[in-house]
């Protein structure tokens, strides 16, 4: 029995010997390079692409609400409304601008229009339960839709009020947001709104889009910003000519996705210097803008 102990000691011994030392963390290194060389596979450009215009399309939007206006400046004027509701299959929520009544009465006719006809909150909770059933019986299950306004305003002379109102609309399903674009141009001393024809002279509809259009190409050319950006087609600017604001001497027009620029790049605005509109440009003191300093009589 003795001699049998000093058997199995001896075997036990001889096992220990044969054991690799490294064998452990051999095994742990061979892990970590198969790691390595999983991380170290390089992504596929057509993924690369994507995930550059994902970024790409977030600096955009990030651009556009992060751009600078004028509604500190006249806060006795401006009186600032925000409308929420949060609902299981969407999300509305609505900041616009009035303007204080009790400065002028004729500043009802603006805020009777943005309230009831503009920023109606009816009709959009109307829209979104139309698009909720264009969806199958599966697919509605997980809709949601949410719904942005905000705006961005400027005021000349302090005669006129340029508000831009920008719609962030984000579905179910979708990467990012879609905007779209409506300005208002109002004359605070006739109280009216004003359009395109109050600005500019009859039928210059054409020669304005053949300024803004050269404007887009001396930024394709010059701009990597702008690649993939085209000119305005002359029915998308008939279709969008009132959506510019005035800000100091630029007259900026707004464009939705797609219709200067794709959604990943560019911008969603051109800004005209006024001395380059001055052709176009009526030139008479009903028009409140600043044509004396650039040139014009």
């Amino acid at each position: 029995m003795r001699y049998s102990y000093i058997v199995l000691l001896i075997f036990l011994l001889l096992n220990c010997k044969n054991d690799n030392p490294e064998r452990g963390f051999n095994q742990i290194k061979d892990q970590e390079e198969i790691q390595l060389s999983i991380d170290s596979v390089p992504m596929p450009k057509g993924a690369m692409e994507l995930n550059e215009k994902s970024v790409s399309i977030e600096m955009k939007q990030k651009d556009l609400i992060q751009k600078k206006d004028q509604r500190l400046a006249y806060e006795p004027l401006l009186i600032e409304k925000t409308y929420i509701e949060v609902r299981k299959d969407y999300t509305i929520n609505f900041k616009y601008p009035l303007l204080n009544e009790s400065l002028k009465p004729t500043h009802a006719n603006f805020n009777q229009f943005i309230t009831n006809h503009y920023v109606n909150i009816n009709k959009a909770i109307a829209d979104i339960d139309a698009s909720k059933l264009l969806c199958d019986s599966i697919a509605s299950l997980k809709f949601r839709e949410d719904r942005f306004i905000d705006y961005k305003i400027y005021i000349v002379n302090d005669q006129l009020v340029s508000v831009l109102f920008y719609k962030e609309n984000f579905q179910s399903g979708a990467m990012h947001p879609s905007y779209s674009f409506d300005c208002f141009n109002f004359d605070l001393n006739k109280g009216l709104f004003m359009s395109f024809e109050d600005f500019f002279n009859q039928g210059s509809e054409e020669e304005v889009l053949h300024i803004l259009n050269q404007k887009i190409i001396s930024n394709i050319q010059n701009a990597n910003l702008y690649y993939d950006c085209w000119e305005v087609s002359s029915s998308d600017f008939f279709a969008s000519k009132n959506n510019f604001v005035v800000n100091d001497d630029v007259v900026e027009f707004y464009f939705d996705d797609c219709v200067m620029c794709p959604s990943y790049t560019g911008s969603y605005s051109i800004a005209l210097p006024l001395e380059e509109l001055l052709p176009v440009l009526k030139k008479s003191n009903a028009v409140p803008l600043n044509l004396n300093a650039k040139g014009g009589k």
